[in-house]
């Protein structure tokens, strides 16, 4: 072979192996673009526990599991207290409702209340409240700011550049004000919740044959129970004690509209040294007044601060004296 083609063999076939192994290695990535999707998903967070959920938990684990009852609210359930009365003959079981950010087992009102009526011959039945949605920080939107307007220096009238800004400036304020609508809408979805509690509380009370059933509400929880009496109406329940009671902030109606609705036995218990709950509980009583055959009547009680014994000890003879009064001495 003569030695020009000796030479040119070589890159003859040198240039017909280099094609064959480019096409090879871009073909490689093609199996692991396949392989992409089959990866492991990132696990979903669960959601988290509502504040009442997480106290209700801390309950289970410090009180007696005699003491502990789920009830049942069609796919939740929530933590109830029951403790029966101490005698044969019980008068019937009292229902009591907490205030916001109070617990079944709140050391103000509540606990020393359901540990001592069941000494009077009730029964006692604290309820766990839901979170209320009404309540919950409003989210704000963010917007991006309005792009700089370019304006000529020696124009003296920027005025195009006023429209745009008044109209960023209203709408940051609309987005930051949650609707009528959304927070109307909230404030039913709570009272839905906390009646379908309630519900719960008479049937278990009922299951427990008691012969009278009463509702007890301390702060917002009283409201929440007037509500729920004004808007239903039940049967069961006889009568109906105030503890301390505020309306929630922004709740309507007022406290003071409900209560004259109430067509059964109503205890006001408030405290008449605090200047605020004072002046609530006149407007309240004179409510009362504009009706006939009222059933409303008040119990003022004296704080005693730095003595929390003798002032929950206070509270519960009122409650005690008013549920099973004494006949009077000849």
């Amino acid at each position: 072979m003569p030695p020009v083609y000796r030479l040119a063999l070589p890159a003859l076939c040198l240039s017909l192996i280099l094609p064959c192994a480019f096409s090879v290695q871009a073909a490689d990535p093609a199996p692991a673009a396949t392989e992409k999707p089959t990866e492991d998903k990132p696990a979903e967070r669960q959601p988290l526990l509502e504040r009442s959920q997480e106290e209700a938990t801390a309950l289970e684990r410090i009180v007696p599991t005699q003491e502990q009852q789920q009830l049942q609210t069609g796919s939740d359930s929530f933590l109830a207290l029951w403790k029966p009365a101490n005698t044969s003959e019980p008068k019937g079981a009292v229902i009591i409702i907490p205030g916001a950010g109070e617990t079944a087992d709140w050391p103000q009102a509540i606990s020393p209340l359901r540990h001592k009526l069941p000494d009077a011959d009730w029964g006692s039945l604290s309820l766990t409240l839901p979170d209320l949605q009404s309540d919950a920080a409003q989210a704000r939107a963010v917007e991006a700011a309005p792009a700089p307007v370019k304006t000529d220096p020696a124009s003296k009238d920027a005025s195009t550049a006023a429209p745009i800004e008044q109209v960023a400036g209203g709408e940051g304020e609309v987005s930051d004000r949650p609707t009528v609508d959304t927070v109307e809408e909230k404030a039913k979805a709570d009272a839905e919740r906390i009646f379908a509690r309630i519900d719960a509380a008479i049937a278990f009370a009922e299951q427990q044959s008691a012969r009278s059933v009463v509702l007890l509400g301390h702060g917002t929880g009283a409201y929440w129970a007037a509500r729920y009496l004004s808007e239903k109406q039940p049967a069961q329940i006889e009568k109906f004690v105030m503890v301390a009671a505020q309306t929630p902030v922004g709740a309507k109606p007022e406290l003071a509209e409900l209560t004259p609705t109430l067509k059964l036995a109503t205890a006001d218990i408030f405290y008449k040294d605090k200047p605020l709950a004072r002046a609530a509980a006149l407007e309240r009583l004179q409510a009362s007044k504009r009706l006939k055959a009222s059933r409303f009547s008040q119990i003022p009680l004296k704080a005693l601060p730095g003595n929390s014994a003798a002032e929950q000890e206070q509270l519960f003879r009122r409650v005690r004296g008013w549920l099973s009064p004494q006949p009077a001495a000849d």
